[in-house]
């Protein structure tokens, strides 16, 4: 089960993830109120174990834009979490080893999601972002063999009955795991990791089966 943990602000919380067991921390460069600026996800990148995978999350920016900030900034992925076309996708895919796609649940497009340069995607509330829970049936619209990360409303209170019921291959947490907005909640992000993990069916993903091994990145 892998698991990130999102809307990271400050050194503090990146720490604080990696402590509690998280896989990713993610760092929102899309206008946000937990937007950071890229030289301090710089400084906080540079300072954390090289297993752990540093996500910069973008809306609607333009492909080059998104890889000059992701190697500026030092993340070792780039979540697109915007309206992007299938091609931007690809452009940054070409520059950004691990890409993930996030799709409002129930977008027509969930369906072709294998046909993404990439084979990792996000589903997320109607409003992308909001922390706001949508119908896990609709998961089932993914096509075989992608990779889905569930993301929503995720909360310690909830995160177990999720992984239980959708079986994802990830689970993504920002505001479920705060205790103001951008500010974690350290009980919180440790009950999130713990439960997600022990809802898990299948025994903890090991870095060789992930699709890009970013441990291995200098």
């Amino acid at each position: 089960m892998f698991v990130k943990i999102c809307g990271i602000t400050t050194e503090d919380d990146a720490l604080l993830a990696v402590a509690m067991g998280a896989d990713a921390v993610g760092f929102i460069f899309a206008p946000s109120v937990r937007q950071v600026p890229v030289q301090q996800v710089f400084d906080i990148t540079r300072r954390l174990p090289p297993e752990i995978l540093t996500v910069g999350v973008f809306r609607d920016e333009h492909p080059k834009r998104v890889v000059e900030l992701v190697h500026r900034s030092g993340v070792k992925a780039a979540q697109l979490h915007g309206n992007e076309s299938d091609e931007v996708v690809a452009k940054v895919a070409e520059s950004v080893p691990f890409v993930i796609k996030a799709f409002a649940a129930g977008s027509a497009r969930v369906a072709l999601a294998d046909r993404l340069a990439t084979n990792t995607i996000m589903l997320d509330g109607s409003t992308p972002g909001s922390g706001h829970l949508f119908d896990w049936t609709l998961v089932g619209e993914v096509p075989e063999g992608v990779r889905v990360i569930l993301a929503g409303g995720l909360s310690p209170d909830n995160v177990a009955d999720a992984v239980q019921t959708v079986e994802p291959w990830g689970v993504d947490a920002a505001t479920g795991v705060e205790r103001a907005p951008g500010k974690k909640d350290p009980l919180k992000v440790k009950r999130f990791v713990e439960r997600a993990r022990a809802a898990a069916r299948e025994p903890y993903v090991a870095a060789g089966d992930l699709p890009y091994d970013w441990s291995s990145d200098e």
